[in-house]
């Protein structure tokens, strides 16, 4: 921490304070790691649904006998206690099934999105020291890694054959999971959760929302995003049944709407991005759904109505287990939703630079203590010593407590208010995103001796992100597109910038430093341009460009023109999807729009996707879709 820690008569001031302003708080007496208390429902409801996808279910009684015989094939293969299981699958029973084993096994297992580029998957296996991957044997013929490798379609026969009741026994200070972040040194940063602090985010869960095994939860958070993990572990603890939603679905808020009605979800975590738009519909009187997590994202309007379910905002790093603060959100409040107040067991403060707290209605640097920080970063001790930090307003000498980054408020009324980021972290889409990661990648290209990214809100309170290239001197500008194809060999699809600006000198303010404030605001006029002219190339795009001109409003928007920055946003996004699904017979979401945005990108995705739907047709089928 910078500066000094507060004197003592300050700590025992604000420790006062807070137990003041979060009374409420609580913790668990008797710990059960996740593996025992989802045993403990197998025991006495055996026959009572743990998962659903589709027309496909497993009681608990299945979950936990198929969780224990991967407990044992891992035990037999030599998997010792502390090792970890890479889980890099689709959303599926087997996913669920593998990470429940790897725990049973004493193992932590860590979650990896198969969508992520081979690099990326490959740094996290080996940085994880990962002894056994998990996964489809199509990704692990490609990654290569050196690890005992495990397909549960390929293996079912030797998993099944392997017998019940090999487990370890489970410790609090025991890894249960491990979470990759975007790390501000261009890699990214393994995030250690013990099961004591999945036990704290479990038990908080299921006491303050009240579930049961009546309740259905949904999962459908991206399987790299630590909120699967509040999907699926507090949920299964308390016996409730949690449904699996398909890529699809997730991705689409009116999808989404209606798959939360039909299966008669109860309990439903949705990212910011596409609860925003949910809770300005209306809802069937047939809604069975009580509660609608949201977080990931800052929630910048309330609900206009009342809804027929309660909204509730959260916040949290991963480097605390998922949630650190949680408000249920009234209608027709103005303003920016507050995140809320500490959560059972946790405390939040509020610092000034020098670790001194701060008055209320001030903006602090955020800090968290309590039983939901983490142990650190795996393999990064330097890292773990600058964000982990002792807690010295505890009142106990071992307690830590977690540097965010970010800025908040506390109100009179003792909610928080988010006021951004403290450094160059942000969050697209629900997804952690450090700039300067994206900065290391783009200097790393042959033809450019300078890069930064930044992220910029456009109208509607979207963000997108924009990278700056300096190319080097005589060397051919990239376009693009090149530099598009190049950063996706590295970085995931979110990391992705939507638009890049050349710079021609670097920002440096009076005194010869970097001075990022000094850059240009990306505009249509400035924005770096591919090699095609601005025209539509095909009849697809001169199609989608008057569609975008009509909903935007604007006959100058070129078929490289960034739809968001060009004056778009989720709402004007919604009736340009709405548009091409009724033009073209695509089933196109918001979310592949914001990863699209320009005529000439979305344009070769309306273009696979017809030929994707046509070669599932008959011949007689094909050609009568062709001449209409």
């Amino acid at each position: 921490m910078r500066g000094h820690f507060p004197s003592q008569q300050n700590r025992n001031v604000y420790r006062r304070h807070m137990t003041r302003r979060a009374a409420f708080r609580t913790t668990s007496a008797i710990f059960r790691s996740a593996p025992e208390q989802i045993s403990d429902v197998r025991q006495h409801n055996p026959d009572s649904i743990a998962l659903i996808s589709g027309a496909q279910q497993l009681t608990y009684e299945e979950v936990d006998r198929r969780a224990d015989q991967f407990s044992s094939y891992l035990i037999n293969l030599g998997i010792a206690r502390g090792d970890a299981v890479a889980i890099c699958m689709e959303r599926s029973f087997d996913w669920v099934i593998a990470a429940l084993g790897s725990m049973r096994a004493g193992a932590a297992y860590v979650p990896l999105d198969s969508t992520w580029p081979d690099s990326r998957l490959r740094f996290a296996v080996n940085d994880s020291g990962a002894t056994v991957v998990v996964a489809r044997a199509a990704l692990l013929d490609r990654l290569q890694v050196e690890a005992h490798e495990i397909d549960p379609y390929r293996d079912a026969g030797a998993i099944a054959a392997a017998p019940e009741g090999q487990r370890r026994p489970v410790q609090p200070e025991s890894l249960a999971y491990m979470i990759y972040t975007s790390g501000s040194s261009g890699v990214p940063k393994g995030v250690e959760i013990t099961h004591a602090n999945l036990d704290h985010l479990i038990c908080w869960h299921r006491d303050t929302f009240r579930v049961t095994r009546r309740d259905r939860a949904s999962h459908l958070a991206g399987l790299g995003f630590d909120a699967a993990v509040w999907e699926i572990w507090p949920n299964l603890a308390a016996g409730a049944t949690v449904c699996l939603a398909d890529d699809v679905v997730r991705s689409s808020p009116e999808l989404l709407q209606q798959w939360i009605v039909r299966e008669r979800v109860t309990i439903a975590f949705v990212p910011t991005l596409y609860a925003a738009p949910m809770i300005a519909m209306e809802w069937p009187p047939t809604t069975v759904l009580r509660l609608l997590l949201t977080g990931g994202d800052v929630l910048h309007r309330a609900p206009a109505v009342q809804l027929p379910f309660d909204l509730v905002n959260n916040y949290g790093p991963s480097e605390c287990t998922v949630v650190a603060t949680s408000a249920v959100i009234k209608a027709g409040v103005h303003g920016a939703p507050p995140i809320g107040r500490p959560i059972a067991g946790t405390s939040v403060y509020l610092l000034n630079e020098h670790g001194e707290p701060i008055p209320d209605g001030c903006p602090g640097e955020i800090y968290i203590g309590g039983g939901g920080v983490g142990r650190g970063y795996r393999n990064r001790p330097e890292s773990t010593d600058r964000a982990f930090l002792p807690d010295p307003f505890a009142g106990t000498p071992d307690a830590r407590m977690y540097r965010t980054g970010d800025l908040g408020i506390r109100r009179s009324d003792g909610e928080i208010e988010f006021r951004g980021r403290f450094d160059r972290q942000t969050k697209i889409r629900g997804q952690r995103v450090e700039l300067d990661e994206i900065a290391s990648v783009l200097i790393q290209h042959a033809s450019i001796d300078f890069a930064t990214a930044i992220a910029t809100t456009v109208e509607g309170d979207e963000k997108q992100l924009v990278a700056y290239i300096l190319p080097k001197k005589n060397a051919r500008v990239p376009t693009i597109r090149e530099l598009q194809e190049y950063l996706q060999r590295s970085l995931p699809d979110y990391m992705i910038p939507d638009s890049f600006v050349r710079l021609h000198a670097l920002p440096l303010s009076p005194n010869g430093k970097l001075e990022l404030t000094m850059l240009e605001q990306p505009t249509n006029a400035n924005l770096l341009q591919g090699l095609d002219a601005n025209a539509p190339a095909t009849p697809i795009e001169e199609r989608l460009l008057t569609m975008v001109r009509e909903v935007l409003e604007n006959d100058r928007v070129t078929a490289k023109d960034s739809f968001f920055l060009a004056g778009g946003h989720s709402l004007l996004g919604m009736q340009l999807v709405m548009r091409l699904r009724s033009a073209f017979g695509v089933d196109l979401t918001l979310r592949q729009l914001f990863e699209a945005p320009t005529v000439e990108r979305l344009a070769v995705l309306v273009e696979t996707m017809l030929i994707d739907a046509i070669d599932s047709m008959s011949d007689e089928e094909a050609q009568r879709h062709l001449t209409e």
